[in-house]
């Protein structure tokens, strides 16, 4: 479930986005916050997830010689 100022923060970013206007410095602030505090709690839950490179080479195949 999405918290209530979270969902009202990103209705604020859509109608600015679509208008072709600034967000407010405020909701950008508490935008960029909150994904900083998920992305930390992610970091602690499960560690470093290294899936790129490896995602990358099993879709590309071998490499020519």
């Amino acid at each position: 479930m999405i918290p209530p100022d979270a969902l009202a923060d990103a209705q604020i970013v859509a109608e600015c986005v679509a208008a072709g206007q600034p967000i407010p410095l405020e909701v950008s602030r508490r935008v960029r916050e909150e994904g900083q505090r998920i992305t930390a709690r992610l970091g602690r839950q499960y560690g470093l997830l290294d899936i790129g490179v490896p995602a990358i080479r099993e879709l590309r195949g071998e490499l020519p010689e």
